[in-house]
């Protein structure tokens, strides 16, 4: 499991939430809970039909990622899940938009793409955790392209 000491502060809430877990069918459900809350992307984002460049690679639920600028640098993260059956996508895409939006971008530029088995475990067929991996690689390439364009303007103490 990740070290949740260097995750942005609600990724380390859910991982730990679903860490205190360890009945199969009690994460499920959170898992399902988590998919209810997934929230489509706003029609000033993205409108369908959704351009291919945004599609995550390899994802059977045909999932897309964008990235909003903040007026601060950071980003906003927003995702459509086309497959109505996509649940473990959709659950992803939660956990994503609510943990990782607003926080710092060297933050999730760093995240490893193992933070998919914290969450689903090692349970998930071989095709969906490779979706799944390639939904969280997207945001990291988003991330890391705000770092590249100076997305991020931190407050300087000011120091008397």
């Amino acid at each position: 499991m990740a070290e949740t000491a260097t995750l942005p502060p609600k990724l380390a809430e859910t991982l730990d939430l679903l860490a205190l877990m360890p009945d199969r069918a009690d994460r499920i459900q959170l898992l399902i809970d988590l998919a209810d809350r997934f929230v489509d992307v706003p029609e000033r984002v993205a409108q369908r039909p959704f351009s291919c460049d945004d599609r995550v690679p390899a994802c059977e639920s045909e999932a897309y990622v964008w990235a909003e600028r903040r007026p601060d640098g950071r980003l906003d993260f927003h995702f459509a899940v086309e497959n109505p059956q996509g649940i473990s996508a959709k659950s992803f895409a939660a956990i994503l938009r609510e943990s990782l939006s607003g926080q710092p971008l060297e933050q999730i530029a760093a995240l490893s793409t193992d933070l998919v088995y914290d969450v689903y475990g090692q349970e998930l067929s071989m095709g969906k955790s490779m979706g799944l991996m390639a939904m969280l690689q997207m945001v990291k390439a988003l991330a890391k392209k705000g770092i590249a364009e100076g997305a991020v303007r931190e407050e300087v103490p000011v120091v008397s």
